[in-house]
């Protein structure tokens, strides 16, 4: 069968598999993650706004629609092989599928690739920023400091992120900018930019040392999670500043805590330089999720400045502008 007749059908048969009320919270502007639980219960998660459950699925039609996904990423999900990561073939979506026994029941979770970019004046007006930590975000990029954005999971990381490549795009619209993605999340619109995106076989480690070659002026890591952190933090401080990165922590000294622990896996029994990513991060902003009114707010924007006595050193940015 010819491959454009093969993705055709393909196609077809996971939007039919969807269904049509996760085809509906797939085509909604507003819905971030579509979930389906063990129990078959559907939920889905609104920008802005919290989750709510709007429906149910069969396990039948859960596992012929985890199955038709696999096939689209030419492999299996099985009882053996449980465990399915990849985008959805329709839209880019970022898809994770679960089978027993690791589950009671199918699972899975669409995370939906953003449907539109929000400006930094944006966040100011939708109350996640503040005019004062917009300012000193853009100060931040026009200078050229290393931002490192830290939130925990679903908090608005990527979107964040977004933005601020958004900025970097009308400050420094020359700059060649090189983003590193597992999953193609962020979205940059610098003429000049390579993306780049891990694969079973080639890891972000690999990447980052190819990326060198490619001559960029600002390095993106969508999210360091291993041990291409120290080779990022090398690249930002040898010549490459300007670069942002995201990482999962729960505020901004756990955040460079966090750094410390992922290059010291690296290092195989190695101590971290504390000193090195002092040198490296300029900037780290804190994202999370608020209850009341429900939605992200920027809680932390903290300038790095040192490193001394087993402390990291904060300049006068190191307070909670967001509240």
């Amino acid at each position: 069968m010819p491959l454009d007749e093969r993705t055709r059908r393909l196609t077809e048969k996971l939007t039919r598999e969807l269904g049509p009320i996760v085809g509906a919270a797939l085509a909604d502007p507003d819905v971030i993650e579509v979930m389906l639980n063990p129990g078959g219960e559907l939920w889905v998660e609104r920008l802005g706004g919290g989750m709510g459950q709007v429906g149910t699925m069969t396990a039948g039609n859960a596992e012929s629609l985890m199955a038709t996904v696999a096939s689209s990423l030419n492999t299996t999900i099985t009882r053996e092989h449980p465990v399915l990561e990849g985008e959805l073939p329709t839209d880019g979506s970022r898809f994770e599928g679960l089978l027993p026994p690791v589950v009671a029941g199918p699972s899975f979770a669409i995370r939906k690739k953003a449907s539109r970019l929000f400006s930094l004046a944006e966040y100011v007006k939708s109350g996640a920023l503040t005019e004062a930590q917009r300012r000193q975000i853009v100060a931040a990029v026009r200078e050229r400091e290393n931002i490192l954005v830290v939130g925990g999971t679903g908090t608005g990381k990527t979107t964040l992120v977004n933005a601020i490549l958004h900025c970097v795009a009308e400050v420094s619209p020359e700059h060649r900018v090189v983003v590193i993605e597992d999953t193609v999340e962020l979205q940059c619109a610098t003429d000049n930019k390579v993306a780049l995106r891990t694969s079973a076989n080639v890891t972000m480690q690999h990447l980052l040392r190819a990326t060198m070659r490619l001559r960029p002026d600002r390095i993106v890591v969508g999210e360091v999670r291993g041990a291409e952190a120290l080779s990022l933090l090398k690249a930002w401080n040898t010549g490459h500043p300007g670069g942002v990165a995201t990482v999962h922590a729960n505020d901004a000294e756990a955040g460079l805590r966090r750094l410390e622990q992922l290059i010291e896996e690296g290092l195989h029994g190695g101590k971290a330089d504390p000193q090195v990513i002092a040198e490296a991060v300029g900037l780290v902003i804190v994202i999370k999720k608020i209850a009341t009114p429900p939605g992200r707010r920027v809680t932390e924007m903290l300038s790095v400045v040192g490193y001394d006595s087993g402390h990291y050193r904060f300049g006068d940015a190191a307070k909670k502008l967001g509240g």
